[in-house]
């Protein structure tokens, strides 16, 4: 259900094609970096965080790590990550396969300023065996983001 979602929102953009489907996981950004055949920093890693008891995902490069001082900066708290067992109710994908596309209705999309070191970026596709080659003015437009921020360091 996940991947169709994800499909669906992604073909309002002409990208449906663009998705890769692989036959060996590619839930976390080792098993995607040799699924897709890149540097696991070119896998985009999509968190998610309770703001102010609301939803967020935050796209990162694969590398990159959350710095608590730079997200209680651009949020005005300390990150608080969506407990496992919640995160597909807030954000409408399950643990593995999290992306912003084909979310629920609500929730804000961040991109992380560590993703600008790349032209091509892999973020997830709703399901733990799929990514979606993206560069980053299709990733911005199909992710409808709110901002670029700078919460990571890598």
């Amino acid at each position: 259900m996940s991947y169709e979602k994800a499909k669906a929102h992604l073909m309002k953009y002409g990208l449906e094609n663009n998705i890769l489907t692989f036959e060996v996981s590619s839930a976390t950004v080792p098993e995607a970096a040799i699924a897709v055949g890149c540097v696991p920093a070119q896998i985009g890693k999509t968190l998610s965080f309770l703001v102010n008891e609301k939803p967020v995902l935050i796209v990162v490069a694969g590398d990159a790590k959350v710095d608590n001082k730079k997200f209680k900066a651009e949020f005005g708290k300390r990150p608080k990550m969506i407990p496992f067992e919640d995160v597909e109710n807030l954000i409408g994908h399950g643990v593995g396969g999290v992306c912003p596309f084909g979310i629920n209705e609500g929730v804000g999309v961040y991109l992380d300023e560590s993703l600008r070191r790349f032209e091509i970026i892999h973020p997830a596709a709703g399901e733990s065996n799929n990514a979606v080659r993206l560069t980053l003015p299709q990733l911005e437009e199909a992710s409808r983001f709110v901002k670029w921020v700078d919460v990571c360091v890598f």
